[in-house]
């Protein structure tokens, strides 16, 4: 997951589900510590046209910031739910967001640890899993996302019946839960996804929510990522088989996990170009745009 070593990808305690209040109300600035020197090859798209910046989303039990990019004229918008790596919503979701609002997207990232703490400020990611990471509950992502959609919509700027879903590592995990999840979707594309260890607060894997898949799911996995097996791809791809569902699998095999961070050593240029303009392609083709 993001450059961890696969056996902390288990860190997960077996917790009762309790909503705590929410404790981080901003997003951060720059770059999460933990996700290292940021690289020289580091892509940033401005907001030139754009209206782009952080608003907040009324949840169940209050409110949590996400971050907004959408075209700064026009609308209503084709809409993408953005979530986050590991990492939380920092410099490189908010650049997500933004290169979809220049693409004529609503692009909107919650930011789904806020209730357990700040990723941002941990410079070791071992303890940011152990202490933030593995105690977010698969529940409360699907009810926070499912209030990003309310929020695009109250907005009026967004069309949400052309909605789509992406996400990154965990956010790639999450992109599969929510697919099985909302009817209201229309595309989902997950970035390296992998599995996380079930428990009372995380009940089911991409595996076991397939075949309640409400829309077509494209995953993009590198050949080289250590932090999920081959065998639980292809599980994926005979699951979805088995249940009659439109799912398309990419593996560039020679990329490592986070081969689209082009903030880090991870980052492929060429599998990324790919991949991303297969993304675009998944929401077209299904209606997103």
């Amino acid at each position: 997951m993001d450059g961890i070593a696969p056996e902390l990808l288990t860190m997960v305690p077996r917790t009762s589900f309790s909503r705590r209040g929410v404790l981080v109300t901003t997003l951060v600035s720059g770059f999460a510590l933990s996700a290292g020197p940021v690289s020289a090859q580091t892509i940033t798209t401005d907001g030139s046209g754009l209206t782009a910046g952080e608003v907040k989303v009324k949840t169940s039990d209050g409110e949590i910031p996400a971050y907004r990019a959408m075209p700064a004229t026009g609308g209503p918008f084709p809409t993408v739910l953005v979530v986050q790596e590991v990492f939380g919503v920092h410099e490189h979701i908010k650049d997500v967001c933004r290169r979809l609002a220049k693409l004529g997207f609503f692009a909107i990232a919650p930011s789904l640890y806020a209730r357990q703490g700040d990723p941002s400020k941990y410079t070791d990611t071992a303890k940011l899993l152990a202490d933030i990471v593995s105690k977010v509950p698969t529940a409360e992502v699907m009810s926070d996302l499912d209030a990003t959609v309310a929020y695009a919509k109250e907005s009026g700027k967004a069309d949400a019946a052309k909605l789509g879903i992406t996400g990154f590592c965990w956010g790639g995990f999450a992109t599969w839960m929510y697919a099985a999840h909302n009817p209201a979707l229309k595309a989902a594309v997950s970035w390296y996804g992998p599995d996380r260890q079930k428990s009372e607060i995380i009940p089911q894997n991409p595996i076991d929510v397939i075949a309640q898949l409400k829309c077509p799911v494209l995953a993009l996995h590198g050949g080289q990522d250590q932090s999920i097996p081959k065998d639980t791809i292809e599980k994926r791809q005979e699951a979805c088989k088995a249940a009659g569902k439109t799912c398309e699998f990419k593996i560039y095999p020679d990329a490592p996990h986070g081969f689209n961070a082009d903030y880090r050593p991870s980052y492929r240029p060429d599998d990324a170009k790919d991949a991303w303009a297969r993304m675009l392609a998944w929401f077209k083709q299904n209606g997103v745009s």
